[in-house]
């Protein structure tokens, strides 16, 4: 269900790739909440979530560098969509998540996809109008 649509792609090869990642990490998310056989889910959303975490902290990086490189002038607007982005998963609160575990899921799954593809097609495309 969650993959990386070719309308995603904005044509820096390593960025895509990074962003196809990002999708694949919300499929296993989509895929643990779809799984009925495990009923403490605590373990793996926080192991995914920590995945989440050091992938995307590795991402902005990675993508900042290269804006930088390029002289991006809208680096500075990137920055604070990232940076707001992982404030949002740092307030995730996993003290909850053993009584609401599939509304916690939920609401990171509908986060995460609407962070990717509105970033992706709003923000990211105009990176690689730069170029």
């Amino acid at each position: 269900m969650y993959e990386m649509k070719p309308e995603y792609f904005i044509g820096i090869p390593s960025i895509d790739e990074e962003h196809s990642r990002l999708f694949e990490i919300a499929e296993e998310i989509y895929q643990l909440q779809r799984n009925e056989f495990i009923v403490d889910k605590y373990d793996n959303i926080s192991a995914i979530l920590h995945k989440l975490k050091d992938y995307t902290i590795m991402h902005f990086n990675n993508e900042e560098e290269y804006m930088m490189r390029i002289g991006y002038k809208k680096l500075f607007t990137q920055k604070v969509q990232h940076d707001a982005f992982k404030q949002k998963l740092d307030e995730l609160n996993l003290d909850h998540l053993d009584d609401h575990s599939d509304a916690m899921i939920t609401e990171l799954l509908k986060f995460l996809t609407d962070w990717l593809v509105h970033h992706i097609l709003e923000t990211d495309k105009q990176i690689a109008e730069e170029v």
